[in-house]
């Protein structure tokens, strides 16, 4: 994320002094935008969830939405195999049939950890 705004602000710079050269001007430009965009979107977008107050808050891109305990009907932990490795999503599926899935790099921290939190915090308790 930092090295995106690091590389982009780089680009930018390519784009000013690029003088000779107006389509590769023109393509380091949109790179450089891209990039930008790139970083502060994900700056925005993570960690998407942290406990306030009592009530988990799930941060999307626009919005933020505040979750109680009586909002939340199962937390649990989906692991399986891609490209050779072991992926574990975060799922939380809420009262209002939304389910959220979360990975690692939306959490900021490894799924398991974060479920083991939730237990803690009384989250992710078993419900009838």
């Amino acid at each position: 994320m930092v090295g995106a705004g690091v590389a982009g602000l780089i680009l930018g710079v390519g784009t000013v002094t690029l003088v000779t050269d107006p389509p590769g001007r023109i393509l380091v430009g949109l790179a450089a935008v891209g990039l930008l965009v790139f970083a502060v979107m994900s700056w925005r977008a993570r960690p998407k969830l942290a406990i306030i107050d009592g009530s988990l808050v799930y941060r999307g891109w626009w919005r933020t939405r505040q979750l109680g305990r009586s909002d939340i009907r199962l937390i649990r932990i989906t692991e399986f195999r891609r490209i050779g490795r072991k992926v574990r999503l975060l799922e939380i599926d809420t009262a209002d049939d939304r389910l959220l899935v979360l990975s690692r790099w939306d959490l900021g921290a490894d799924p398991l950890q974060v479920l083991d939190s939730l237990t803690e915090a009384g989250f992710a308790a078993d419900r009838p």
